[in-house]
């Protein structure tokens, strides 16, 4: 990877267990949540009885020397090197979207390989220390109790606070304050410790005395050494009044249990990731070149990692994203919708898990609207919607949130074939097409995704979202052998609403409006997408080229405003639009200058999606599962041949 990350992934197993290293090097600063906020972790390795840090800014250690960092998909690689001895240092978080159980296992992996480089034999003690910030929200909240733990599999130590607030401290800008931290290994020394620690400038300036609990092991020969770092969260949500356990706990496993597999493990699962993280970056360098590869591989584990997996009482699965920096929110229609192009692509039955608290609620008496909701709690508790006071119509979305809903449900069945879910959901995806097909060909004055960007009435861009989901709806009826001529209705007024936009959309210079009565406008039509990778040609081949020709004209050093209205831009919408290119020289003028935004931007956060195109400073947002949109050049090459391929929808394809 050339790209030089913002941030580094370290462990990343889900929102609530995510650490990051806000640097160039291991050692330049402390290790960081996804939030910014300090969770120390630790590293030593002492090489022929000289101590050196490799990870961590304790000041009164020598630093070794870190001569190479390699970030892929799923695990993350520092190379360092002293006294003749080198070091590969693996942080490996098994997010394997197709295997549940394993994506779930809130269990993350420090692994640490040594190799002569003088020819001679060294001895290699590695100690790992970590904080107690890793289960407070802030330190010294409150006490922590701390235990060792003796087993014939392995040593090891946890920590958690002794008040132990489960699932009460709601929001975004927080950490958790309940459940368990283990730090575990072979054979090795185990305990804790409390020191005064200098935070320095990250958050928390002032020196505070913290509990650390470590970990040491000694290396024999040239076998490296395998930590364990592991939270046990308890519950993962409150659903609807009640309170729900993890995706891989739902049985009545114990974290104990999952460590013993996780240790056992390893060996495959390390192959496992590297194969997924090989196979993903090939696939994304034949998509959209080696820059385009970066930016996919740097922002897998931020975006499944950003989620957590559940069972809900009936035991389907659940799997609920955080809207991390922007709202605390969870299972936010408008966030999913950008993040599924990752999951369509390997696992199509997560973006059912995303779908399935909205679909609850909307069927509640709590739900008063005949559109879809927004969102459906504050994490970790999904009660109901939280966005816009809850039902206060002002602050809706709703030609958003149906287009939403109808495109992902209809995408998630194609993919896959499995009709099951959309079939019990086609009342309510119905009457969620009558909203679009009453307000969404001009939309009046409410909100879009965007909302940061406040109300805006005849949005050309959430018109197309009416468009194409109510295309989806008639693609969705034809695959579950619905009426076919409801099916045929809806594509049919796909097709009138498209030709309309078209007429009252276009600019007299080429391209078109932000809004259907600003002239001279631009804006993302990041929506159209879909009708490029579905095939429907619901907008003829000269309205993309006229579209992508206006985009070029209006490219800052660092990639495409979002719109007319401001400088700013958002990551995943600009690699939806690069993806309408149809030369790879043009998608390559969009996408070069995101990754150069990421390279270069002194915002040492992860992966914003809301950055400044003239100076890549970060303006909002970070650690979002929006960036999982990055995907979609990669499903484009693949998609409509995949559906095509499984005979699922061709016999639509012809007839619409």
């Amino acid at each position: 990877m050339y790209l030089r990350a913002p941030s580094v992934p370290l462990i990343t197993c889900n929102p609530n267990f995510s650490v990051w290293s806000p640097a160039d090097r291991l050692t330049d600063t402390f290790t960081t949540h996804w939030s910014g906020r300090p969770q120390i972790l630790n590293g030593y390795a002492t090489v022929d009885g000289i101590t050196y840090r490799f990870m961590g800014h304790d000041a009164g250690v020598p630093a070794m020397k870190q001569t190479a960092l390699r970030i892929e998909a799923l695990y993350t690689q520092y190379t360092f090197e002293a006294e003749g001895l080198e070091i590969d240092v693996f942080f490996l978080s098994p997010l394997i979207p197709d295997d549940p159980d394993i994506c779930s296992r809130p269990v993350s992996y420090l692994y640490v390989l040594p190799n002569s480089l003088d020819g001679e034999e060294h001895s290699l003690v590695v100690r790992i220390e970590v904080s107690e910030q890793i289960c407070l929200d802030k330190a010294g909240q409150y006490p922590v109790r701390i235990r060792e733990i003796h087993t014939k599999s392995y040593n090891g130590v946890f920590m958690g606070s002794k008040d132990q607030p489960v699932l009460q401290h709601k929001g975004d800008d927080c950490r958790i304050d309940y459940g368990y931290f283990y730090l575990c290994s072979e054979s090795a020394e185990v305990g804790s410790f409390r020191k005064t620690t200098e935070l320095g400038t990250v958050k928390q300036p002032d020196p505070k005395d913290l509990s650390y609990v470590y970990a040491q092991n000694c290396c024999q020969d040239d076998d490296g050494l395998l930590f364990l770092l592991a939270y046990d969260d308890i519950y993962a949500f409150e659903y609807f009044g009640t309170p729900i356990r993890p995706w891989w706990s739902r049985d009545g496993k114990t974290i104990r249990s999952a460590l013993r597999e996780a240790l056992t493990e390893f060996d495959e699962l390390f192959d496992r990731c590297e194969r997924l993280s090989d196979e993903l970056r090939l696939m994304a360098l034949n998509a959209g070149g080696e820059k385009y590869a970066d930016l996919v591989c740097l922002s897998f584990r931020q975006v499944v990692g950003a989620h957590e997996l559940a069972a809900d009482p009936d035991g389907k699965l659940l799997f609920i994203s955080k809207e991390n920096y922007s709202g605390g929110l969870t299972a936010t229609v408008d966030v999913s919708y950008p993040s599924m192009p990752l999951f369509l692509w390997i696992n199509p039955e997560l973006v059912r898990g995303m779908m399935r608290p909205v679909y609850r609620f909307a069927r509640s008496d709590a739900w008063p609207f005949d559109f879809a909701p927004h969102d459906v709690g504050l994490w970790p508790v999904m009660n109901g919607q939280v966005y816009a006071h809850g039902t206060e119509l002002a602050g809706q979305m709703p030609v958003e949130e149906c287009g939403n809903m109808l495109i992902m449900e209809t995408l998630a069945t194609l993919c896959d074939g499995n009709t099951d879910e959309a079939r019990e959901q086609l009342p309510l995806l119905k009457q969620w097409a009558r909203y679009l097909l009453e307000n969404g060909e001009d939309p009046a004055n409410q909100l879009c995704t965007d909302d940061f960007a406040g109300h805006l009435a005849h949005n050309c861009n959430l018109s197309l979202k009416a468009i194409l989901g109510l295309y989806c709806l008639g693609v969705l009826m034809w695959v579950c052998e619905e009426d076919e001529t409801e099916s045929r209705f809806y594509v049919s007024k796909a097709r009138e609403m498209a030709a309309s936009w078209v007429k009252r959309a276009a600019k007299a210079e080429g391209g078109f409006r932000l809004a259907f009565d600003k002239p001279d406008s631009f804006s993302m039509k990041y929506n159209m997408v879909w009708d490029k990778l579905l095939g429907a040609h619901l907008f003829p081949d000269w309205v993309y080229r006229s579209e992508i020709a206006d985009c070029l004209r209006h490219v800052k050093p660092y990639g495409l405003p979002l719109d007319s209205r401001r400088d700013y831009t958002k990551s995943d919408w600009l690699v939806w639009t690069a993806t309408l290119c149809d030369r790879r020289e043009d998608f390559d003028a969009l996408v070069d200058p995101l990754w150069k935004a990421y390279h270069t931007s002194q915002s040492r956060v992860p992966m914003t999606d809301w950055y400044d195109t003239v100076t890549a400073a970060q303006v909002g947002f970070q650690c979002r599962t929006v960036q999982g949109g990055l995907f979609i050049k990669v499903l484009a090459d693949r998609a409509f041949l995949e559906l095509r391929r499984r005979g699922i929808c061709e016999d639509f394809f012809d007839h619409a």
